[in-house]
């Protein structure tokens, strides 16, 4: 069975299988409908609860914002842009691991990534909704903000297409469209699932909108495939070129420390990076939670810190580069801010970074840790904050300590600054919440692929 379950997932003879516990189609059919056919548990109204506390902090926050104004944060004259630029860095990044599993893997026949692409799907789009939040408030008039998007006025007046800022707006915004488009294509079969199931009149009418006549015949199931090879041909490039106009925002500015050509592919390897540990962070709970270990095994996580270790390892390399490009460029300025960042007074945030960044994911050369529960978990963590501590050090250290030291100041975030950024997690996992008890968490469609069933020749369908 085991060399068949292989054969099926198209892996080699030394790899265990991808599905572990001897699923059919019903069998999986049944674990993950079952999932939001059976009463909601306890302990989901007790994360919603905490994420609808942590929601409402966040609308309160934003509320004062625009009461009061930005000087409610704690920026200052030299640091211009403080946690919100940070923190929409940070968001964006965590958006690009649930299109890269889908897309780049889909395109590269990694069947591993059906347990975990739908979820990861997911957490992008909701991550990206968390991530536009931070430039829109920071402009301040948070009322006028359609002024960024190229609409036609009475005044004839257009957005300044030099902008960094508008950049952000059509990459960012391209990207969730592609993502939505992808992401809802790929649910298409299974709603139909949940149509056929439902035992609910008004459920049935809503799954049978949302499959949009889905009956799963072969004509239907050619345009499908199609279609889905199609949306993962335009989401490839977006995964790498939403960082890359991202990192471009700093990289066309003269300030030392951004003024670097190296900023693209070490800000998509970072996000990478950033997005898979969200993923396995997420992917932990929710396989404890729901029961999923046949469906997303210790195989598919290891698969991931495999990724987050070449990543890590990318990032780290890009570290040591940007020291290495400052002290090849012989300007004193840029050799000056790389110092400064590892021995000034931001130097605690810089070996945060480094530590988290760097030497945290040096632990998965070991298969032991690889496939240990409560190392992948905390470890995940840490590198978040890593990351977050990477987009810090890159606003805050090149901002404070520029050419002129008259201009020098320490820059400390506000109550409103740390209240908006939690409450932003509410917002990601009221999202996260709401779309694993009321859609099909894991692809069913993908998941009957790597089975031996799908092999050996038989007369059922999907059931």
């Amino acid at each position: 069975m085991d060399t068949i379950a292989r054969n099926a997932a198209g892996l080699p003879e030394h790899d265990p299988p991808l599905i572990t516990g001897h699923q059919t189609f019903r069998s999986i059919t049944d674990k993950i409908s079952g999932i939001v056919e059976r009463r909601t548990p306890r302990v989901w109204f007790l994360a919603m609860g905490a994420a609808l506390s942590l929601l409402m902090v966040l609308l309160g926050s934003i509320g004062y914002l625009v009461y009061e104004g930005i000087g409610i944060w704690g920026l200052n004259n030299p640091v211009g842009w403080g946690w919100a630029i940070i923190n929409f860095v940070w968001w964006v990044g965590i958006g690009h691991a649930g299109t890269l599993i889908s897309a780049i893997l889909f395109l590269l026949r990694q069947r591993w990534r059906t347990s975990i692409n739908r979820f990861a799907e997911a957490m992008t789009l909701f991550a990206i909704s968390c991530a536009l939040i931070f430039p829109a408030i920071h402009v301040g008039r948070i009322w006028v903000v359609y002024w960024m998007f190229p609409l036609p006025n009475q005044m004839n007046m257009w957005p300044n297409f030099r902008s960094p800022l508008l950049w952000d707006v059509f990459a960012v915004s391209t990207y969730f469209i592609a993502s939505l488009l992808f992401w809802y294509t790929g649910l298409i079969p299974d709603l139909a699932t949940f149509r056929d199931r439902a035992k609910n009149k008004i459920k049935k009418i809503i799954f049978g909108i949302l499959a949009v006549g889905w009956r799963g015949g072969n004509r239907q199931w050619r345009h499908y495939e199609l279609a889905y090879l199609i949306l993962a041909g335009i989401s490839t490039p977006l995964v790498l070129s939403v960082h890359s106009v991202v990192s471009t925002d700093f990289a066309v500015s003269i300030l030392p420390g951004w003024h670097t050509t190296l900023f693209p592919p070490y800000f998509v390897a970072g996000a990478i990076f950033s997005g898979f540990a969200m993923v396995i962070t997420l992917t932990i709970i929710a396989r404890k939670i729901f029961h999923l270990e046949d469906i997303i095994t210790l195989n598919h996580l290891e698969k991931m810190t495999k990724v987050i270790l070449l990543t890590g390892t990318m990032v780290g390399y890009a570290y040591s580069m940007e020291f290495f490009i400052a002290w090849y460029s012989g300007n004193i300025y840029e050799q000056f801010v790389f110092m400064n960042r590892a021995f000034g007074q931001y130097a605690w945030a810089y070996w945060i970074m480094i530590t988290c960044n760097v030497l945290v994911p040096q632990l998965f050369w070991f298969k032991k840790l690889r496939t240990s529960i409560p190392v992948l978990f905390i470890a995940s963590i840490l590198i978040n904050v890593g990351m977050w501590f990477e987009r810090f050090v890159i606003v805050v250290t090149s901002l404070a300590r520029d050419f002129l030291p008259a201009n020098w100041d320490y820059y400390s975030p506000t109550i409103w600054d740390i209240s908006i950024f939690v409450g932003s997690f509410g917002l990601f996992f009221t999202l996260f919440l709401l779309f694993i008890r009321f859609l099909p968490m894991i692809s069913m469609a993908e998941v009957k692929t790597v089975l031996p069933e799908a092999e050996v020749p038989h007369g059922g369908g999907h059931e």
